[in-house]
């Protein structure tokens, strides 16, 4: 859906602010840029978080930096379970200890002390485009949660950054491109089901469902493939700067799948100004890794084909960097490991089709592949299905770290019947189940 009506900036001072009755919020950079010194390469990421949760209520300030050069990362998390951020009541302006960020739009002040490598960030952000509600057309940028949440994520896709960074004694300018977003909203299980707020979830879920509806094109695929760590509260993301000056935001909120229909949405601006959300949106892996400790798999590079009308984009999104793994146990949880942020650059190629002309597109891109693990490990199913001409049949080809066992099932109908079945045990040792 084309952002034609409304192409002034959508955040009020109000929307910029904390949001003290949300349960969770959010403020986040994300950036590549270089020291003009040296003209080394980086990537970061820093966010500011705080939730409440009865009877706790806490922070997290995270930064990660990866000298890309090097492939060498810089990690600091700090966190608190009662102490407040202390917001200004009057405008955006958030902290702990030396660190904040505060502002409004278009301009964005920010300090980041990594205390335990001695690394500090002084950076002005100064956005090239205008915020964006996801769904801020179809629903007014409310997205649901359960039966009783819901929540609103905005972000600005383009932006200038400058300032220093102090690294091994030395203070160097940077200079580079970045991301920022502002999310706040209820995530927390006792928000999933709201009597009270029930009748404006149904609606939520209903001008989605709705709108997905109107502007999918279902088609009957080859292969479906479905894995436990692909359940929907975990998620994959993207954002892409293109060297064509175009800047892309990909977020699925996956239902079980590993390759099929996005559940999420894609949105291209090629302006800032005016933005595009698409809705028929198919994705596959290429390439996955296994992490071990908490057994499961995570997408190092992706497929993505989205159409909007006679539009279409295709996308490759590869990782250039190992990723950092993120993991935050859930020591508590009678049903989950653990979430996991699996971060790295990227690069994308590509093509952007208008319906009558094809244009290349290539870029940069940050891919985040968030899982929340769970206790029966990694286990999977892909489901083949054999069309005409070739026949009719189907196969199911299961993977069980539980069960510790694959499973091989093919039932053929034409154009002779034919069934096979085969099962096979797994090596114990590459299953490692832990709670670090």
């Amino acid at each position: 859906m084309s952002n034609t009506k409304k192409q002034v900036n959508p955040w009020t001072s109000e929307d910029e602010k904390e949001h003290a009755l949300s349960k969770v919020e959010w403020w986040c950079i994300e950036a590549f840029f270089r020291t003009i010194e040296d003209n080394k390469r980086w990537s970061l990421k820093a966010s500011i978080r705080r939730w409440r949760d009865k009877p706790t209520t806490g922070f997290i300030l995270s930064m990660a930096l990866l000298d890309q050069d090097n492939n060498k990362q810089y990690i600091y998390d700090a966190r608190h379970k009662s102490e407040k951020l202390l917001p200004a009541k009057d405008s955006f302006d958030v902290g702990y200890e030396d660190s904040f960020m505060k502002g409004t739009f278009p301009i964005y002040k920010m300090y980041f002390n990594n205390k335990k490598d001695d690394i500090k960030l002084d950076l002005e952000y100064n956005a090239e485009a205008l915020p964006h509600w996801i769904t801020q057309e179809i629903t007014d940028g409310l997205l649901p949660v359960g039966l009783g949440g819901f929540y609103k994520y905005g972000f600005i896709p383009k932006g200038n950054l400058l300032g220093t960074i102090k690294i091994n004694n030395k203070t160097l300018a940077i200079e580079g491109k970045g991301y920022f977003e502002h999310v706040w909203g209820n995530f927390f299980l006792d928000s999933l089901v709201s009597l009270k707020l029930l009748k404006k979830t149904t609606a939520i879920y209903a001008r989605l469902i709705g709108w997905h509806l109107l502007n999918f094109k279902p088609h009957f695929p080859k292969s479906i493939i479905f894995s436990t760590e692909n359940n929907p509260l975990g998620y994959d993301w993207v954002w892409a700067i293109l060297d064509n000056g175009w800047s892309i935001y990909y977020g699925n909120a996956m239902f079980w799948f590993m390759k099929g229909p996005a559940a999420g949405t894609l949105i291209l601006t090629k302006d800032g100004k005016k933005y595009e959300e698409f809705a028929d949106i198919h994705f596959q892996y290429n390439k996955v890794k296994y992490a071990q400790a908490y057994d499961f798999f995570y997408p190092t590079e992706m497929e993505i084909t989205a159409t909007n009308g006679k539009e279409k984009l295709y996308m490759d999104f590869k990782m250039t960097s190992e990723a950092l793994e993120s993991v935050f146990p859930l020591t508590d949880s009678k049903y989950w490991l653990g979430a996991v942020i699996c971060e790295a650059p990227g690069k994308i190629e590509g093509y952007y089709f208008d319906g009558k002309k094809k244009i290349k597109l290539s870029g940069i891109c940050k891919i985040e592949p968030q899982r929340q693990i769970s206790i029966l490990g990694h286990n999977s199913l892909k489901i083949d299905i054999l069309k005409p001409p070739k026949g009719i049949g189907i196969s199911f080809d299961l993977e069980s770290h539980y069960l510790k066992k694959k499973l091989f099932t093919k039932i053929q109908l034409a154009p002779r019947p034919n069934i096979k079945f085969n099962s096979k045990k797994i090596d114990n040792i590459k299953i490692k189940k832990s709670k670090q």
